[in-house]
């Protein structure tokens, strides 16, 4: 899909998308409970598409009614069949049902986009490696045997969707497990999402110390009825606008929410006022949206970008490729990017969405000023399949050509 974007300034107040990172987790929650589940506000992207398909591929019960789901779960009781997972291009997807297969599948087969298949897995491989599992890779994963419970030690500056996927995995082992992070900790709010969302099922979880999570084992999910939070980091893509002119009310956002990527409010107002250094180690996904507030006002310095590279796209890269489209001057170093002030320059061709939906509503952002065109623009089904709907109603001239 191609999309055409004329000068123009966003104005009036839109309610915030249903958060995805929630939205996972109490779907697979609600999967492995045994009794029916119902969850409001729900917007079906691409990503929560794959994860309803996977917890249909292990047996739960799915419908689908406008805006919620309700869901029939499977008792966390084990799988006697092989299971194929097709996961798309999500990666949460992805990570979260490997842990949760190697608790309760024989074997299972995950399938889905080229880029999917070589994002790392390294933390998985190494616990198969260790417990004699097999973990094969390829165009597919393919996986035969079951984890055991005990002690599990992990770096924690890595993708917090391993943790998470052994989070739900464990409870459902017949003994205790302890999870022991042997760095800091980054991402650390979506592991406490993950938590949160395993306490409103009836799992418990708890911190032995700062770095050590306690499992205990025979724990039973609980079906319920809950209602998904406001998306902050989404939201950011709207709230954006107002940092380069616009008037954006985003309401439906809980004051009071753990997610990680509500800080973007707080950092767009420093954007906005100085040239700040900001550190991305526990807000990654704001990233290319920062970049672009940056660049429009008074520039910055981002460091912790080295987990750029494992994203839909190699965003760090892919951003610096882009703003240099409208003028913009940067740095890329391996850990560490910096965004200089410019007057934006209209692109001379269309500037790529490299299959990335962040890159997409970034490009979005900087053509409401300069005017041009994205090709690939269909990336932010993944994650906001109404965005471009939602950006034209506040105010933006947007054109599009269909889908490819």
């Amino acid at each position: 899909m191609n999309v055409i974007i004329r000068r123009s300034i966003a104005n009036g107040e839109v309610k915030a998308p249903p958060s995805k990172s929630m939205a996972h987790r109490m779907l697979i929650c609600a999967a492995l409970a045994d009794k029916t589940s119902r969850i409001e506000n729900i917007a079906y992207s691409e990503d929560i598409l794959a994860t309803i398909d996977c917890i249909r591929a292990m047996g739960a019960t799915v419908d689908k009614d406008k805006d919620a789901v309700t869901v029939k779960g499977i008792g966390g009781k084990k799988i006697t069949e092989p299971v194929t997972f097709l996961c798309r291009e999500s990666g949460s997807t992805l990570r979260f049902f490997v842990g949760i297969a190697l608790a309760i599948c024989p074997e299972a087969v995950f399938c889905g986009s080229e880029r999917l298949m070589e994002r790392p897995l390294s933390v998985y491989e190494k616990i198969c490696s260790e417990q004699g599992i097999v973990f094969e890779t390829g165009k597919s994963i393919h996986i035969r045997g079951n984890i055991r419970p005990g002690e599990y030690e992990l770096a924690a500056n890595i993708s917090s969707q391993f943790i998470s996927g052994l989070l739900f995995a464990l409870p459902l082992l017949d003994k205790d497990s302890t999870i022991r992070f042997n760095t800091n900790i980054e991402s650390g709010s979506y592991i406490a999402l993950t938590i949160r969302a395993l306490s409103e099922f009836g799992i418990d979880v708890r911190w032995m110390d700062e770095k050590t999570l306690l499992i205990e084992g025979n724990q039973k999910y609980i079906s319920r009825d809950t209602v998904v939070e406001g998306d902050y980091s989404n939201a950011a893509f709207l709230d954006v606008f107002n940092t380069i002119g616009g008037c954006v009310f985003v309401s439906g956002l809980k004051k009071d929410s753990i997610q990680g990527d509500r800080v973007y409010k707080e950092l767009f107002e420093k954007i906005v006022k100085e040239k700040p250094t900001i550190d991305l180690k526990d807000c990654p996904d704001l990233g290319p949206v920062l970049m672009a507030a940056a660049a429009c006002n008074n520039g910055a310095e981002f460091i912790g970008t080295a987990r750029l590279k494992i994203k839909e796209s190699d965003r760090g890269r892919v951003m610096c490729d882009l703003l240099a489209k409208f003028g913009v001057d940067t740095v890329y170093e391996d850990d560490r990017i910096e965004v200089k002030k410019c007057i934006l320059k209209t692109p001379k061709d269309p500037v790529e969405g490299c299959n990335d939906h962040r890159i997409v509503m970034t490009a979005a952002t900087l053509l409401s000023i300069t005017g041009g065109q994205i090709s690939g623009a269909q990336a932010v089904r993944k994650s906001y399949p109404d965005y471009f709907d939602v950006i034209k109603k506040l105010g933006i001239e947007v054109e599009t050509d269909g889908m490819d």
